[in-house]
């Protein structure tokens, strides 16, 4: 479910590193451990991490039940914790906000994050936490997910949408319904066409 390979300057091996990503952290793949990380200040470790992260969807866009989502991230340990930056995608699909098609497409995050120790004096609202020897990038994942999907999807630029009194998707073919009149220019509407 999921991978972790070695960066250009990585920490040594040890026992809290031997199962990352396999066996014992299966079942939660962003689970990594983090002692032997820490140990060594300024030692990088290179991530590529992937499973399944549940509960991620705004109004009309989610991800697939089942999907994995994918983070490729540098871990790099400082004397105050540990700095995460990479990307996180996954994705994602919905419902064309004009047509109610469906409309599918891929999210990809940015991240640089700052995760400190639980018991860190360091007054940072916006810093994950990690306990001594083992960081849940769960709820990074999560939040830069969230993020980045769409507010508004479209399945194109060029969508016509649907029309609103019979319900015709004009992407398919047109309908005879004549066009709603704004009710702000009614009164000019009259003088153009007293007949009504």
């Amino acid at each position: 479910m999921s991978a972790v390979t070695a960066g250009a300057r990585p920490s040594p091996a040890g026992p809290d590193d031997s199962g990352a990503g396999r066996g014992r952290h299966g079942a939660r793949p962003f689970r990594v451990p983090v002692t032997t990380l820490r140990k060594r200040i300024g030692s990088t470790r290179r991530l590529e991490v992937q499973g399944r992260v549940e509960g991620l969807a705004t109004l009309g866009v989610s991800v697939p039940e089942g999907a994995p989502v994918r983070a490729d991230l540098e871990l790099c340990s400082d004397p105050g914790g540990i700095t995460a930056t990479g990307t996180v995608t996954a994705a994602w699909e919905g419902e064309c906000r004009r047509c109610g098609g469906t409309v599918a497409g891929r999210a990809t995050s940015a991240v640089r994050e700052r995760i400190v120790p639980e018991d860190s004096a360091e007054e940072d609202e916006d810093a994950y936490r990690m306990t001594a020897d083992e960081l849940d990038l769960e709820p990074l994942v999560r939040d830069a997910v969230l993020l980045e999907l769409p507010l508004a999807p479209l399945c194109s630029g060029t969508c016509l949408g649907l029309c609103p009194r019979c319900g015709t998707n004009w992407n398919e073919s047109p309908c005879d319904c004549r066009p709603l009149a704004d009710p702000r220019w009614a009164a000019l509407d009259q003088l153009r066409d007293p007949s009504g």
